[in-house]
């Protein structure tokens, strides 16, 4: 399979009446310390608080009515789950969540709020494949993968339309990697319209699945994450890699500290709210990994959803 243009913008024409077009936000205090002009296409304000609403809305209204009325079942971290619950609630359909146990307590709270049913299970990637399976054998559920799906591979790259329509002249794109079906879209999106602009794939040195499967020819899954960036801990799919090595330049990785200090001046700067996962792409100009001086350069923010009472850079009360 090969993502097209005409997905993208066939999904576009499909959603566009039930997502955000995000803003794209602009900072002088940021592109000073970046010696660029860095352009941060908010997803973080997007419906459910990210971009996961994109595709999974466009893989709900692809389904024949006679797939929709049995329902849809997913495993996700948390934004997947919220916007499958969403797209589901919107054509009036039953949606089944599996989660980890080990989700901040916002997300879960977040999905049930439009009313799916949640089935929490160990937080490893086969508990999650091996619950979901049985929900389908239970319910006869449509199984709607997080990113290894082209309906949501194309949902998602709609965002990639939309920022090269704010800001056509971009020379870079920085977007976070998980299961890699974000960037899937956006790099397709991009590389079909200007294959001058560089795209790079940003994700945490505790899950750099990407950046050692770029680098091998073959995808090594990601069998231990260990990174506060959440939503980035899941392992590439078959569909999401080949897009990868056929439009991406490069996969940059970022340690801990550096998705913290992002998250934190993202928020003092812009003062707007993003995740560890929102974050992840400016952090790779944290300290400066990426050689931008001079260019310009699209921020995808991912997501804001985390629990508040939990930030990064809290310390416990003491006595």
């Amino acid at each position: 399979m090969t993502l097209t243009l005409a997905d993208i913008r066939a999904a576009q024409t499909r959603i566009r009446d039930r997502v955000h077009r995000t803003p794209v936000m602009t900072s002088a205090t940021l592109n000073e310390k970046a010696g660029a002009q860095l352009f941060f296409k908010c997803e973080n304000l997007q419906k459910i608080g990210a971009f996961k609403a994109r595709g999974a809305t466009n893989a709900v209204a692809l389904l024949s009515d006679e797939e929709a009325k049995r329902g849809v079942v997913t495993h996700s971290s948390g934004n997947h789950a919220a916007a499958l619950a969403r797209a589901a609630r919107l054509r009036g359909i039953p949606a089944y969540i599996v989660m980890p146990s080990t989700c901040p307590q916002a997300k879960v709270a977040s999905v049930r709020r439009y009313g799916a049913e949640v089935i929490l299970c160990e937080p490893t990637y086969a508990a999650r494949e091996s619950n979901a399976k049985s929900v389908v054998e239970r319910t006869g559920a449509v199984f709607i993968h997080p990113f290894n799906d082209p309906r949501v591979m194309a949902g998602q790259g709609t965002l990639a339309l939309e920022l090269l329509e704010d800001v056509p002249d971009l020379t870079d794109v920085l977007c976070p990697v998980g299961g890699g079906g974000l960037i899937s879209g956006v790099s397709a999106a991009i590389k079909s319209i200007n294959p001058e602009i560089h795209v790079f794939g940003v994700e945490p040195k505790g899950a750099d699945d990407a950046a050692q499967s770029l680098a091998a020819g073959r995808i090594i899954p990601c069998t231990s994450p260990n990174t506060i960036a959440d939503g980035l801990r899941g392992t590439l799919g078959e569909l999401t890699f080949e897009e990868i090595q056929r439009h991406v330049d490069g996969i940059v990785t970022v340690s801990e500290e550096e998705i913290v200090h992002a998250m934190r001046a993202i928020w003092e700067v812009l003062k707007i709210i993003v995740e560890p996962s929102g974050a992840v792409a400016y952090g790779a100009l944290v300290d400066g990994q990426l050689d931008v001086p001079g260019r310009r350069v699209g921020i995808i923010l991912t997501g804001g959803n985390l629990d508040l009472e939990s930030l990064p850079w809290m310390t416990p009360a003491t006595a």
